[in-house]
């Protein structure tokens, strides 16, 4: 006989208990560390065990409203580029989080593995919160309470998928639609008006550059002859691509971030710049062609950036796998960041924080890429520590929201008319 021993099988693990539903809005307006949390795990549990039409009776409109409402009269003070240097010191941390496209499992990962927020942590967040995952409604909601709790440790920036544009053909406003039903149009109209209150870059400890896109372009101001005491400025634009030069950080905070959609013709270029523009091997700065708005900047843009500015990194996103499959000339996003820039002043980093992305996709073959997060340790906040991980498996059972299968991958052949029909909108 044998002397091997079998060890008994582990007795099985109750399911994990359902939380107290529905949610209910803290009585002072202020929500707690224990509320987020709370949070976190009821929409944890509720993508598992019930179905997405059952978040009304999760998360009351009236909830929803009172979170949303609060948030923005955080984010609408801020301004279009946040420093983040109060309250950095010697035992202080930063962490720098890319595109998360409503994969709320994920999200919820990444927090737990890098720690939650906390006096000591802070957390830049790089946009792109929703669209093509599942739970994008719930991913926002959760960075929103997260700022509301710690609004000088948490900044949420804005992607170019916190648009009315995009959120019309990737998935969010649909999704939105399908949890709230009757009332699913007052909710996404919150969380757009909540979207055009999302600064746009921010600067750390003086020494790295963040947003969601990138670097953008100068805009000539000319003052005309008037009468004293009457201004006028007009803003002068060539469009040739031989004029284009590096915006400074005075025209990036008089830029006019309250649109749904940022413009890419017009006066108002410096949204759409910092939003869309992507970074080539090619120097100089040029028209981005390929998406129909925003730059293409090359190495020695990057570097003019940072010496101007006396930066040492830019960490930008926007860029996943599918983006980089059709860019050869730029490292791919298998491991969540590429550095795509090392010059003489410092470095460009793409950041991308949604592993197994997309969520919904037409060929069976996926690309299984890893995501990332980067830590920002003192005293300089500039040496970026890289932290990969993959994704959570398994994923409850999911709903896209959109036509994924017909629908091109990243953002190119853009419905620039729908865009600019959006802009006049928001203008009315």
């Amino acid at each position: 006989m044998s002397d091997l021993q079998v060890e008994p099988a582990p007795p099985p693990q109750p399911p994990p208990l359902p939380p107290p539903v529905p949610l209910l809005w803290p009585s002072d307006g202020q929500p707690s560390l224990e509320w987020v949390h709370n949070l976190m795990y009821t929409f944890d549990w509720s993508s598992r065990n019930l179905p997405p039409t059952d978040l009304p009776f999760v998360l009351p409109v009236n909830v929803f409203d009172s979170l949303v409402l609060t948030a923005s009269k955080i984010l609408h003070k801020e301004p279009n580029c946040v420093r983040i240097e109060e309250g950095l010191d010697q035992d202080s941390t930063v962490v720098v989080v890319g595109d998360v496209h409503g994969q709320l499992h994920d999200l919820l990962f990444l927090l737990k593995d890098a720690g939650f927020p906390s006096e000591n942590r802070f957390f830049v967040f790089n946009g792109d919160y929703v669209d093509r995952g599942a739970w994008g409604l719930e991913t926002f909601l959760v960075l929103l309470a997260w700022k509301i709790c710690l609004p000088q440790r948490v900044y949420l920036l804005r992607g170019n998928h916190e648009s009315k544009y995009c959120t019309s053909v990737y998935g969010f406003e649909k999704e939105v639609l399908s949890k709230y039903g009757g009332n699913g149009k007052h909710v996404y109209r919150k969380c757009l008006g909540c979207f055009e209150g999302l600064p746009l870059a921010s600067i750390i400890a003086g020494a790295v550059y963040t947003a969601h896109g990138g670097i953008f372009r100068s805009v000539s101001v000319i003052q005309s002859k008037r009468p004293k005491g009457k201004k006028n400025r007009r803003i002068v634009l060539n469009p040739e691509e031989n004029t284009l030069s590096l915006g400074s950080l005075e025209e990036l905070s008089k830029a006019r971030r309250s649109v749904l959609d940022a413009p890419y013709k017009g006066l108002n270029l410096i949204p759409g710049d910092v939003l869309w523009s992507d970074p080539s091997m090619k120097n100089g700065l040029s028209p981005n062609t390929e998406r129909g708005i925003g730059l293409l900047w090359g190495p020695d843009c990057t570097e003019d950036f940072l010496k101007k500015f006396n930066l040492k990194l830019i960490i930008r996103s926007h860029e996943g796998p599918d983006a980089r499959e059709k860019r050869p000339d730029l490292a791919g996003m298998d491991n969540g960041y590429t550095i795509d820039h090392d010059g003489e002043s410092g470095k460009l980093i793409t950041l991308f924080s949604a592993p197994d992305y997309p969520q919904f996709q037409a060929t069976e073959d996926r690309y299984n890429n890893k995501a990332a997060y980067i830590v920002l340790r003192p005293p300089d906040f500039d040496n970026p520590e890289f932290r990969s991980f993959e994704a959570i498996f398994p994923r409850p059972e999911g709903y896209p929201y959109y036509d994924f299968e017909n629908v091109i991958d990243s953002d190119e052949e853009l419905d620039l008319a729908s865009m600019e029909t959006t802009v006049t909108v928001t203008a009315t």
